[in-house]
């Protein structure tokens, strides 16, 4: 039994004709070029059957009275349509390569912009590697298959053109041909099943390895840091060898059809040639010696084709497995549903109207979450970890569908906004921030293309000060490398916020946006934080004293539910669950704290 090799929730089986279909679909906008192929390979298919029809020709006229003229002829005549059978060829390769290379590429870029699309009931679900497999692989073996589908017609045009003059030069002998046939098809579709169920495991294994490659290249830092090396290469090698197995078992049935169609075909020739020089014997002549020899060689001739043909069905198989792969991506459902009919310029009022939410069904976040946010108003949420801060965030930025009551901005629902238009004016900083391997300033500009450096360096500055960016090799046109690995951690938050500064969006939700910086630049940060937050709605998710102060109101929540809302100073009078939360969290950030620590000292 094979571990982890099951089918995704989203995989779904497609009938045959439903796959040949979509593959069409995919073809139809190279239709012109399809067109040339199909030319190209009736013409290729032409001059390669007509080539043996000569050659006997020649045979014969050797045989009989030699005029050398003749020879001479029909010799140039052979080589010349060897030659245009070649160079057809050829352009036929190349065409089929611009087809198969852009049907590739456009079932790529609908396989990603279906990933991009998704929701984060889907991306939280489903490993990344798993994923770029079906992007990359699969696509790949689409193509593949698409390949097999123009080589299939190029097979059965050469069967037509070569069957067809067999037939005229010995019926006799084509009665083994008849024969035959039936047994080579019914060999070849005898692999369909097992091709189709092997191939579907391998292309899953390999997706497996793939995925267990990038989690652990991402987790390197702390396997080194723990010494888990060789933990980390044995459960590689374990699940390497099962992808090994399983491949190994389907390449076994895939290279199995040839030789079993080989041996059968061995068998029809030595019977033809058996038979056939009977036919040639002195005194019972029936056949001249090159019919004999144009028989047989278009038999040789007739070989891959028909067996092309023939093991069509069972090596097409690996690439609907595939296509069924892709299209099973491409077509998995979205959990987010958005009818994007309203356009949007929010004055910043959020409602959380008896709003139900769950992640896992049955362990509900929030069941029955009512909470307004006015216009400009900044309010900062606090609350044990699992109390729902973050969650408030996510739902806002519309990452995830919600079961039950609505979230509105200025009375119309997240539902009917127009999303994309939405998030424009919606700036989030999550509390570990992820900056993409290209310079600071385009990360900076990530989400304003636009914007000029002197714009970039404004919102670095406003940030808490562009004056690291000097120490940088590069300056602003420094590579950060993946994930920001060239800048600390608190740098990384500097660009973020700088990021966010320079969208200039209307309501603000940050993870706390200075919990990775040191105290000189934090405090930076905080004058310019305290700035843009007026005239704008913020949400603030609070870990640090200065924002619970700051901030026109604070809400408490615990295990969805909101205990507590109002001022400090409020809240502290009250003596609840907030001056709880204070004196964990907050009370030892205090210059009061400090203080009176100084003087217990």
């Amino acid at each position: 039994m094979w571990i982890g090799l099951d089918a995704e929730e989203y995989d779904r089986q497609y009938k045959d004709r439903v796959l040949f279909k979509r593959i069409i679909d995919y073809l139809k906008p190279y239709k012109s070029r399809v067109f040339l192929v199909i030319l190209l390979l009736t013409l290729t298919s032409a001059f390669n059957g007509l080539t043996p029809l000569f050659t006997s020709m020649i045979i014969n006229a050797a045989a009989g009275t030699v005029d050398i003229g003749n020879v001479i002829l029909l010799v140039s005549v052979t080589f010349a349509f060897n030659i245009l059978g070649w160079s057809c060829n050829y352009l036929r390769q190349m065409s089929s390569i611009r087809i198969l290379n852009g049907v590739v590429l456009d079932l790529q870029q609908d396989a990603q912009n279906s990933i991009l699309d998704q929701d984060f009931h889907f991306i939280d679900k489903y490993p990344a590697g798993k994923l770029v497999s079906r992007v990359n692989g699969d696509t790949r073996s689409f193509g593949e298959m698409a390949d097999l589908v123009m080589e299939t017609a190029s097979s059965l045009l050469v069967f037509l053109f070569v069957f067809i003059p067999m037939v005229i030069i010995n019926a006799q002998l084509m009665v083994w041909l008849l024969i035959i046939m039936p047994v080579i098809f019914l060999i070849a579709l005898s692999f369909r099943k097992v091709a189709r169920k092997r191939t579907l495991l391998g292309q899953r294994s390999l997706a497996q390895v793939n995925d267990y490659v990038q989690e652990s290249m991402n987790g390197i830092q702390i396997a080194k840091t723990f010494r888990q090396e060789a933990k980390l290469f044995k459960k590689f090698n374990q699940i390497n060898e099962q992808s090994y197995k399983v491949n190994f078992r389907r390449a076994m049935v895939l290279n199995f059809i040839f030789p079993s169609l080989d041996l059968t075909w061995d068998i029809f020739i030595g019977l033809i040639v058996y038979f056939g020089g009977g036919m040639i014997a002195p005194g019972s002549a029936t056949l001249s010696p090159g019919n004999l020899y144009l028989f047989v060689q278009s038999a040789w001739t007739l070989f891959f084709p028909l067996f092309g043909i023939a093991a069509f069905w069972p090596q097409f198989q690996s690439g609907l497995s595939a296509a069924e792969r892709v299209f099973g991506l491409i077509d998995a459902p979205r959990v987010v549903k958005q009818r994007d009919s309203r356009p949007v310029a929010i004055s910043g009022k959020i409602e959380f109207d008896h709003l139900v939410f769950e992640y896992v069904p049955g362990k509900r976040v929030f069941d029955d979450f009512t909470l307004t946010i006015k216009p400009g108003e900044s309010i900062a949420i606090v609350g044990h970890t699992g109390a729902g801060k973050s969650t408030i965030a996510k739902l806002l930025e519309r990452f995830y569908e919600f079961q039950g009551g609505d979230i509105r901005v200025d009375g119309v629902s997240l539902r009917d906004l127009n999303l994309a238009e939405y998030r424009k004016q919606i700036g989030y900083i999550p509390q570990l921030p992820f900056l993409w391997a290209e310079t600071v300033e385009d990360n900076v500009k990530y989400g304003k293309l636009d914007a000029s450096r002197e714009d970039v360096m404004h919102a670095l500055e406003l940030a808490g000060g562009a004056d690291w960016i000097d120490e940088l090799p590069n300056g602003l046109a420094t590579n950060v490398n993946e994930r920001g690995k060239m800048l600390s951690m608190g740098q990384k938050q500097l660009v973020a916020f700088a990021r966010i500064l320079l969208k200039d969006p209307r309501v603000f939700i940050l993870d706390e946006a200075t919990s990775s910086v040191d105290p000189f630049t934090e405090t930076r940060i905080q004058d310019a934080l305290e700035a843009t937050m007026r005239g704008r709605t913020t949400i603030i998710i609070a870990h640090r004293l200065w924002t619970v102060r700051k901030v026109d109101r604070i809400v408490v929540l615990d295990h969805g539910r909101i205990v507590e809302q109002g001022s400090h100073d409020e809240l502290m009078a009250k003596n609840g669950a907030y001056a709880s939360l204070y004196n964990m969290y907050f009370k030892h950030q205090s210059y009061e704290f400090v203080e009176s620590m100084g003087r217990e000292s």
